[in-house]
């Protein structure tokens, strides 16, 4: 693997998700110091994590920026020079890009990327110098613009703020009655971007490059349940890791990683895969763009992969970050299933019936957290399953929700 360097990491809001320890427990056994930086008590932090931190500073809140500034500046003073800064989590990208340019630091994106990593307008073009098709799209202005829009590609019409995190705040519309609703009820002073609605499930390119822009790990998911519903409706979720990663996502998510310049980072592309013919976009079954994510699937999607795999990403992105190559193989492959119960609703399986029937293939059960619950239900069950088939019957058993019969 080559001679280990001491280099210095600082690694922020490390405890969130719960499962990130792992990023700073790896970082550690390559022989970096990782200095952390969140606004949880130390006391708090989990055990695993605590002995992963060469330091920790805590800060009131992590939306103080001049504290998080006044933190690495205490770091680098005791520590020497930052070679790293990273949150591994969509909502400090910017920032992290801002801090990374404010030291001097340039092992990965800077405030000018921004743009073009961020909002969903930006990316389009992008895609499309790496010749992979975009739906059309209108910024919304006001009723009469997005009429105009709505004239040339038809209802329904999706719109969502231009820079977001996941399907938050997406509305689809349908008709001229939810388009006055949606501009009485958007948010005021947040961009929004108006797109033709496209009927597709999601297929993921989930990476890790290294710093001359090449894959040393690749595989995806796909979410067959539409996320926006899911999110909007409150209904269960299902996703999940493919055993093998189709040759079209593949090759979609290679040439988006030349295009947007992406170098040492672990990555979340999103493609649309049409489940009908859509003109200007391609035929049933083709891949098209949706948007990038420059950062590791949310969630327990590091660990799903992980079981999917047989192997570990989170020592394989590590590696990356220490040696630019890792050596860690990857074994028996399977699908890996999220499915996501949403509280209050009543379903044929018991939670108990569920670990019985599936006991040799649960990897994971638990409480999903708050802060992620609205894209992934209340109560999750990940299992490894060998087949299609098998995945699909583990879907209909997580989910089915009991039938209520009318009393006459």
């Amino acid at each position: 693997m080559g001679e280990k360097q001491m280099r210095n990491f600082v690694f922020i809001s490390p405890n969130f998700p719960t499962n990130y320890w792992m990023f700073c427990h790896e970082l550690k056994n390559n022989g970096i110091n990782v200095l952390g930086i969140g606004d949880c008590p130390y006391d708090y932090l989990m055990p695993e994590l605590q002995n992963s931190l060469t330091e920790y500073f805590k800060v009131d809140t992590l939306e103080d920026d001049e504290a998080v500034y006044r933190a690495i500046a205490f770091f680098i003073f005791k520590y020497g020079r930052i070679e790293w800064i990273e949150s591994n989590n969509e909502y400090w990208l910017e920032r992290d890009a801002r801090l990374r340019t404010d030291f001097n630091i340039t092992t990965s994106f800077q405030a000018s990327d921004i743009p073009r990593i961020k909002y969903k307008s930006k990316m389009k073009e992008f895609y499309i110098k790496a010749g992979i098709p975009v739906a059309r799209h209108h910024m919304v202005d006001n009723l009469e613009g997005c009429l105009e829009f709505i004239k040339e590609v038809g209802y329904p019409v999706v719109a969502k703020p231009d820079n977001g995190v996941g399907a938050s705040d997406t509305h689809k519309i349908c008709n001229d009655e939810e388009l006055k609703t949606f501009f009485e009820c958007k948010w005021e002073h947040v961009e929004y971007i108006m797109e033709e609605f496209v009927n597709a499930e999601v297929n993921s390119y989930d990476a890790i490059i290294d710093s001359n822009g090449e894959p040393i790990f690749e595989t995806g998911n796909v979410t067959p349940s539409n996320l926006m519903e899911v999110v909007n409706n409150l209904d269960n979720s299902i996703y999940h890791i493919v055993k093998d990663l189709p040759a079209d996502v593949r090759n979609a998510g290679r040439a988006t990683v030349k295009s947007f310049g992406v170098k040492s980072r672990f990555v979340h592309f999103e493609f649309f895969r049409l489940l009908e013919d859509h003109e200007g976009l391609g035929k049933k079954g083709d891949v098209m763009a949706l948007e990038v994510n420059m950062r590791p699937c949310g969630g327990f999607t590091p660990d799903m992969i992980n079981f999917a795999n047989s192997t570990n990403v989170y020592k394989i992105w590590a590696d990356m970050i220490a040696f630019d190559h890792s050596t860690m193989p990857v074994g028996e492959r399977a699908y890996c299933a999220f499915a996501g119960r949403r509280d209050g609703k009543s379903f044929k399986y018991t939670h108990e019936e569920l670990l019985e029937k599936y006991s040799e293939q649960l990897r994971m059960i638990g409480r999903v957290p708050d802060a992620l619950s609205g894209a992934m239900g209340n109560q999750m069950y990940v299992a490894t399953l060998p087949t299609k088939k098998a995945l699909d019957k583990f879907y209909s058993d997580v989910i089915k929700e009991k039938k209520t019969t009318k009393k006459k």
